[in-house]
């Protein structure tokens, strides 16, 4: 191109940047690069140097202009000549630019074969954090056959082609951390809902439903269902402080927790109580996380709902026979985790036929339209309002219904648990 227009060299220059932009691979934008700068800066060879991870006076020869195959020195560095010492090690532990106009190499040169015939050489540095980590190395086979007053301009544009390459590979390897860790999580996600119920237990004189969504692969919900002793049920779920895979661990532990609970005694208070001081003692006081939780113990032949909280929202009640909302607050206490000192009351409840029974993390009653405003309780009462003619698998997917239209079908960024009841 020495002889060519500007308006030839901007539209080759352009052609350039335009196929630069494009490549998503950093091994064909380096080919496509030096396809294209052949055209505009021709030269005898190209020689690509690197000494990363590599102490002085050693480097690796990781592109040569003469080499029939290519090989990719991101993937293939076991492929790569690994040489030491002389010129072409001083020139790129030299950290510098330079030009050499008449070359001469000594005979036992470890890159003679690289440089043979050639007479004279650019050396330039393509800078990483201050340190010139790579070298790229042109030749001619005449001396003086390097413009010095092109010299600068040729230093920071391939310097630019470095970085636009270096970024293209972190960006390669970041995807690939990425899909890892996708798939990781999707494993995590696979083992978390193993350990939710696989279906709904036969309760006598119940209608039983339930939905559950993370916001990320894996979360924090926790719902389950323990048959007792004397033909009663114990209903939990619970909400894990923060999102994603910790989230999840902790879910874990906490459904192994209750797991082990003997349940000798009939008392919602006691379970919760048995899984706050596991959680204290051996897991929340280093993490500082914690969990809400609501556990009932319903009696089917007696038709009561004993339950405890430790910190939960407080479930929904719709009589049907009297239409009206009963919110089930009477019984409290910190979350599960924080103290060791927490205490647990319960309360009691005579249910009827008709009521329904809606137990819901934070993700459903605080999940936001457009606005930033919350979908609230008062939406969850209305829906119940409405909900006597319709069995727990309904009311269940009207309420989601809801919550999905409300926020405009958006991702939720918490997750979102349900369990419905309906006494028959």
């Amino acid at each position: 191109m020495t002889n060519a227009t500007w308006e030839e060299r901007l539209e080759e220059v352009y052609a350039l940047m335009h196929e630069m932009s494009r490549q998503k691979e950093a091994q064909a934008m380096v080919r496509a690069y030096g396809a294209r700068i052949s055209k505009l800066f021709p030269v005898s060879r190209r020689i690509s140097l690197s000494r990363r991870e590599l102490a002085s006076p050693e480097f690796r020869i990781t592109r040569y202009s003469e080499w029939a195959d290519e090989v990719n020195p991101w993937k293939q560095k076991d492929r790569l000549p690994l040489l030491r010492g002389g010129l072409l090690a001083e020139l790129l532990y030299s950290n510098r630019p330079h030009i050499i106009d008449d070359l001469q190499l000594a005979p036992d040169d470890p890159a003679a074969e690289y440089l043979a015939g050639q007479r004279s050489l650019m050396a330039i540095p393509m800078l990483d954090d201050g340190e010139a980590l790579n070298m790229v190395i042109s030749t001619q086979a005449k001396p003086g056959g390097f413009d010095r007053e092109r010299f600068p301009d040729t230093f920071w544009m391939a310097n630019l082609f470095g970085r636009a390459t270096h970024n293209l590979v972190l960006r390669e390897e970041i995807r690939s951390a990425y899909e890892t860790i996708d798939r990781e999580l999707k494993v995590v996600s696979n083992i978390q809902r193993a350990l939710l119920p696989r279906e709904m237990p036969k309760v006598q004189g119940l209608d039983l439903a339930a939905y559950y969504r993370t916001s990320h692969r894996a979360g924090g919900d926790y719902y389950d269902f323990f048959p007792l002793q004397d033909g009663s049920w114990g209903f939990l779920i619970a909400d894990v402080s923060g999102h994603g895979t910790p989230a999840a661990v902790m879910m874990a532990i906490t459904h192994s927790i209750a797991h082990l609970y003997p349940n000798e005694t009939l008392e919602p208070a006691d379970l919760l109580d048995f899984v706050n001081q596991h959680l204290c003692r051996r897991y929340t006081a280093d993490i500082e996380a914690f969990v809400t939780a609501f556990y009932g113990i319903y009696n089917p032949e007696k038709q009561t709902l004993k339950y405890a909280s430790a910190g939960h929202n407080a479930p929904r009640l719709w009589r049907c026979s009297q239409q009206r909302v009963e919110i089930l607050d009477h019984a409290g206490g910190l979350p599960l985790g924080v103290s060791e000192m927490a205490t647990f009351d319960h309360a009691e409840l005579q249910l009827a036929t008709g009521d329904r029974l809606v137990l819901y993390t934070d993700g459903i009653t605080e999940a936001m339209n457009l606005a930033g405003e919350l979908f609230g309780t008062s939406r969850l009462d209305t829906l119940l309002h409405h909900s006597c003619r319709s069995d727990a698998n309904n009311i269940l997917q009207s309420i989601v219904d809801a919550v999905e239209d409300y926020t405009g079908g958006n991702p939720p960024t918490d997750d979102r648990t349900l369990v419905v009841a309906t006494v028959r």
